[in-house]
């Protein structure tokens, strides 16, 4: 008996003790999407992101300065750690007008689970709930979606698991399953749409590194004929209580709602585009 209870006092000191895996990813986003990563408690975030045009294709090349000239889309944000694993964030879209404009979006973001050292948990996990409301003002055409019959039409929602593996120093691994429903869609999309993220991050060093993030829309009968899947590549720069990110992408919004269903962009013909993000903490 003496010898049980030693063991378990054993290994119940060895997971309290087990070290906690850091930075599985730089930041609370991949690139496109959120990361398993919170933000500390009482940790109050701005954030700057922005995307120009397309680089190339019948939309970029030097009239259009590659893209420079134009704006997909802008967002400004705030997001706020209340603890430790627990984050909230309120921003605000220009929107890229298909079919949304002047977008408000809100998260929740809780982590479940933490990547530990050696033994114990395997994976970090969190969960996210979001979602988007526009106020742009109604089309009369009743044909489209953007004629918002209803108030409720105005909004989507987005629930999402984020599992990641940091495998090393240098290399992560996410898993992203999601949901996004919309309340008024077009006749040949759906409301409800599921979707898989992978993504991967490799440190160069310390402060340089390397990411890539892909969502594949699943819709149930296959996903619409002009929509495309979302292909992100980045390249990030951290310092102290800054995070800046460029990337090239195929899609034109921000949030989960707007980039998974509504990506049209094939990058084959140049039709993706040059954008970047800044953070700034502090500590409240």
């Amino acid at each position: 008996m003496r010898k049980i209870i030693i063991i378990l006092v054993s290994s119940l000191s060895t997971i309290g003790l087990a070290q906690e895996v850091q930075e599985t990813f730089n930041g609370t986003r991949v690139v496109n999407g959120h990361s398993v990563e919170t933000l500390k408690k009482n940790v109050l975030q701005f954030r700057i992101e922005h995307r120009f045009g397309d680089v190339a294709g019948a939309n970029g090349g030097v009239q259009q300065f590659f893209g420079f000239d134009q704006a997909a889309d802008i967002r400004f944000a705030l997001e706020y750690g209340i603890s430790d694993k627990w984050m909230i964030g309120l921003a605000r879209n220009k929107g890229t007008g298909a079919p949304y404009r002047s977008l408000l979006d809100g998260f929740t973001k809780y982590r479940v689970l933490s990547q530990t050292k050696g033994a114990g948990m395997p994976i970090s996990l969190s969960l996210l709930g979001a979602s988007t409301l526009t106020y742009m003002k109604a089309t009369e055409d009743l044909t489209q979606v953007a004629s918002f019959p209803k108030f409720s039409h105005r909004l989507a929602y987005t629930t999402q698991v984020l599992i990641s593996k940091k495998f090393g120093e240098r290399f992560s691994l996410q898993l992203m399953p999601t949901y996004v429903h919309r309340n008024l869609v077009d006749i040949d999309d759906v409301n409800g749409l599921f979707a898989i993220g992978g993504a991967a991050n490799f440190k160069i060093s310390k402060s340089f590194g390397l990411i890539t993030e892909y969502y594949h829309a699943i819709h149930a009968g296959g996903i619409r004929e002009n929509n495309l899947n979302s292909l992100s590549f980045a390249t990030e720069y951290v310092t102290n209580g800054h995070i800046f990110k460029i990337n090239l992408t195929n899609s034109r919004g921000f949030t989960e709602s707007q980039f998974i269903p509504y990506t049209y962009s094939d990058w084959l013909k140049g039709e993706f585009r040059l954008g970047f993000s800044i953070t700034r903490n502090f500590k409240l």
